[in-house]
Order: structure tokens, then C-alpha cells, then sequence
């Protein structure tokens, strides 16, 4: 089955935007966006809400800007075909790969789940991820950790998120202080009936 992933830059107060509306804190250096580059590769559809889809849209059109260097052209090539699910209730079209969600996250990571093909169901922005958590949907937590405190705003994880057991999986420090850590949601074997 298809793994549902949950990845954001995240501040150290656990926030993915301040209090302003503002994320240029989460602007990765070369080594960051090396690590995003290659992690898009095991991406097979990215669920996201409106705000995160029309931040995304520049990417649609990046490779037509000369000054983009060769890892944005590299990040371009990968994410505009990549299939991508937008929820909304107040877009009524999309662009380039994209297509509006017709059912709940819920409905949506099932039906992904069910159609032949590889690849991780990411999901991007925390009302998103909020939804699906408390759907128990998600199998992996991943944050790049900024070294910033933003003091409010839109946090990574729900207020009133329940009490969910997870498994360290992976961790990597960057050059610049981001510290990327993977952690598994620890699900409990079914018992054999």
C-alpha cells in the first residue's frame, strides 16, 4: 500500500508560516534544495490545500526564466508532471498537472490507494494534514526544522492532535543549522483473528 507522507519546512516553535502570513525563513540553501530535489523523486502524487498550490504555481513556469540555475530547472522538470490533487472550496480551476479534489482527503488518499501506481501520497499544508491525521492516514511525519522562532502562526501539527506513538527513522543536520527529521508512524500489527 501507498505510504501517505506529511513534509514541511517547520520553525523550531513548530510553525510553517509566523504570524505575519510570511515563510521566507523556510527559503532552502543549495544543500536543502539538493535534499528536496531528490526527495520529490519518490514522490507519486502530491495532495495540496489552495495556499500551498498557488505558492507552487510559479514552478509551472520557472523554466522559462533565464536566471533560474540548474537545480531549479532540475526541481522544475520533476514537480510539473507530477500528479497533483488541490483542495478548495473556492478555486474553480487548476493548472498543469493538477486537478481539483472531488472528495474528502479521506476519500481521496483511498481512491489514490486503490489505482495501480508507485510512489508516495504527500501531503503539503497543516489543514491538510490536520484532516488526515485525524483520520489516521498518515504514515510518516517528515520536518525540516529551521533554526528561526516565529512566535505564532499556522503550526505544523493540529492543536488538539491525539496521542499518536512514532518510530525515529531518520535524521540529517544541514550546513545551515535546518535539522530534517523522518519519523514513522508505529502502528500496532493486527491481531490474528
Amino acid at each position: 500500500m501507498r505510504s501517505v507522507t506529511y513534509s514541511m519546512g517547520v520553525s523550531l516553535d513548530g510553525y510553517i508560516v509566523g504570524p505575519d502570513g510570511g515563510f521566507d525563513w523556510t527559503e532552502p540553501d543549495p544543500e536543502v534544495f539538493r535534499f528536496w530535489i531528490d526527495d520529490i523523486r519518490k514522490v507519486g502524487t502530491h495532495l495540496m490545500g489552495r495556499r500551498l498550490y498557488e505558492t507552487m504555481l510559479y514552478w509551472e513556469t520557472a523554466d522559462q526564466d533565464p536566471s533560474l540555475d540548474e537545480a531549479g530547472r532540475e526541481w522544475t522538470a520533476l514537480w510539473n508532471p507530477l500528479p497533483k490533487v488541490v483542495f478548495s472550496t473556492t478555486l474553480s480551476a487548476v493548472r498543469g498537472q493538477a486537478r481539483l479534489a472531488s472528495g474528502s482527503v479521506a476519500e481521496e488518499i483511498e481512491r489514490l490507494r486503490a489505482e495501480p501506481g508507485e510512489g508516495e501520497i504527500a501531503i503539503g499544508g497543516a489543514t491538510l494534514a490536520a484532516e488526515a491525521a485525524a483520520a489516521d492516514l498518515i504514515d510518516e511525519y517528515r520536518t525540516m526544522v529551521h533554526p528561526v522562532l516565529v512566535g505564532g502562526g499556522i503550526p505544523y501539527f493540529p492543536r488538539h492532535e491525539r496521542h499518536v506513538d512514532l518510530e525515529l527513522a531518520e535524521t540529517r543536520t544541514f550546513g545551515s543549522g535546518v535539522v530534517y527529521l523522518r519519523y514513522r508512524v508505529a502502528r500496532q500489527a493486527p491481531a490474528d483473528a
